[in-house]
């Protein structure tokens, strides 16, 4: 190894250590603060968050080569606008709730110092929402942006650090890594300072998390179906959503619908609808020559193929597409490995499936999830409840009716937590399901009195 890489190594080190400490003590600093002081400083965030969006939107754009730049600005300020104040709407230190009749107080308490991993795909989106639900509940958080997103990701934390201290934060309780490498990103998340590592990636960042050692919430990759069922109310409203969903900042949330399956009744409506839509029906051939510059020769997405516009990738692929073109869809029989274009693709790009009925359409959503999309999302275009029912057993932790996946799942357009990192659960090897909030990064303790006597103990029960 020569002398100039010992010396990075060095820094880099050094740099991880003294963010790690210096967040350490700003959070030791502020550990006594009410929420009423919490707030204070996450509103002064929130607030220097959304009048910097336009700009860490262009930095971001820039500089991965991912999205569309109108719509990372939409994504910066709904983190620094409707979560925020979802956030500042709820507790999350000090009480939380009591019970009168049982005598039990609940106590929201900081976690400590905060890790957080930031993917290349929405790297100012998620330094912002992550700062804001760190702070929220009195932690620190260090971030560890991908090193291709080093700059913007940097930028976004320095908005936010700049803005904690001027509304009474001690300084480094916000921070980013300065030189972000893997090796850097695994010593942050060893660190003794760290008490918590919340990590957005893909499968290897998420593995290497969830093996440091600390307690981890970590989300990765999800392959979202989508049903249209027989009863759809509005096909045309059905594709719509969908192909604005999937096309969103080219495909970059992992959130997004993946697949489309529809029922034989509906579907010559329906695609008529999709191509009406901005949807373009690939050939064979075309589908050939699109997989081959999306996945490399073990089948792995090619990172300059992400998060490009569906008229780029057909250019790239060597066949044009209508003006107005928003998604490349690709009318398929099976799903599987080695069919790649039913992996899960983080960008405009749609495998469509035409089923016989509901019944054939789980199976086939089914098959969707177990291609790596278990416990994420799965959107339903019905009116019928038995078909909700039945498609509500499939292994998601979000089921979304008649509204897009990728606005439905984050927490917009239904009523589940706002947030910009969703929880697969178990089903994917992650310990959260939930969209996670500011209550996912506190301890909560309980003040318990005694409310039957302790010598009863001795008694016998009766489960009559």
């Amino acid at each position: 190894m020569t002398a100039s890489l010992i010396d990075d190594d060095l820094a880099t080190l050094a740099d991880v250590r003294a963010k790690a400490r210096q967040a350490r003590s700003a959070f030791l600093e502020l550990e006594a603060a009410d929420q009423d002081v919490l707030d204070r400083i996450v509103r002064g965030m929130a607030e220097a968050g959304t009048a910097a969006a336009a700009e860490l939107a262009r930095l971001a754009v820039d500089e991965t080569g991912y999205g569309v730049y109108e719509h990372k600005i939409i994504k910066n300020r709904y983190n620094t606008g409707f979560v925020a104040r979802w956030m500042l709407e709820r507790r999350a230190v000090g009480v939380l709730w009591v019970d009168e009749v049982n005598r039990v107080t609940a106590v929201g308490s900081p976690m400590g110092v905060i890790a957080g991993i930031i993917p290349v795909t929405n790297p100012t989106s998620t330094v912002l929402f992550k700062s804001l639900a760190a702070v929220k509940a009195g932690n620190a958080i260090v971030h560890a942006p991908h090193p291709r997103a080093a700059r913007c990701s940097q930028r976004a934390a320095e908005v936010m650090a700049q803005a904690a201290v001027a509304a009474g934060a001690p300084p480094g309780l916000v921070s980013c890594l300065d030189r972000p490498t893997l090796s850097a990103t695994r010593e942050l998340m060893g660190r003794d300072e760290i008490a918590l590592v919340l990590a957005t990636g893909g499968p290897g960042m998420v593995r290497a998390a969830y093996s440091s050692g600390k307690p981890t919430i970590a989300v990765g990759a999800g392959n979202v179906p989508a049903f249209v069922g027989a009863s759809v109310a509005d096909a045309d409203e059905a594709a719509e959503m969908i192909i604005t969903s999937k096309s969103f900042d080219n495909g970059t949330a992992c959130v997004a619908e993946q697949s489309v399956v529809v029922a034989e009744a509906v579907a010559g409506e329906f695609f008529g609808r999709f191509e009406d839509r901005g949807g373009y029906w690939m050939s064979a051939a075309q589908q050939a020559a699109l997989a081959e510059i999306l996945f490399d020769e073990r089948g792995g997405l090619r990172p300059d193929a992400v998060g490009q516009s569906a008229t780029a990738l057909a250019q790239r692929a060597g066949f044009g597409v209508p003006e107005g073109t928003r998604v490349l869809a690709a009318l398929l029989d099976q799903v599987g490995s080695e069919i790649l274009l039913s992996r899960e693709i983080l960008g405009p790009v749609l495998s469509v499936y035409r089923v016989p009925d509901s019944a054939a359409g789980w199976q086939r959503c089914r098959e969707v999830l177990a291609l790596g999309g278990e416990g994420h999302t799965v959107a339903l275009h019905t009116q019928d409840p038995d078909e909700i029912a039945l498609f509500g057993t499939l292994p998601a932790g979000r089921i979304v009716i008649n509204t897009p996946a990728l606005f439905g799942g984050m927490g917009y357009s239904a009523e589940v937590d706002p947030s910009f990192q969703l929880g697969t659960g178990t089903w994917s090897g992650s310990i959260c399901s939930d969209n996670v909030t500011p209550l996912h990064l506190i301890n909560i303790k309980r003040i318990a009195h005694e409310i039957r006597p302790w010598r009863t103990v001795y008694d016998p029960v009766d489960l009559r």
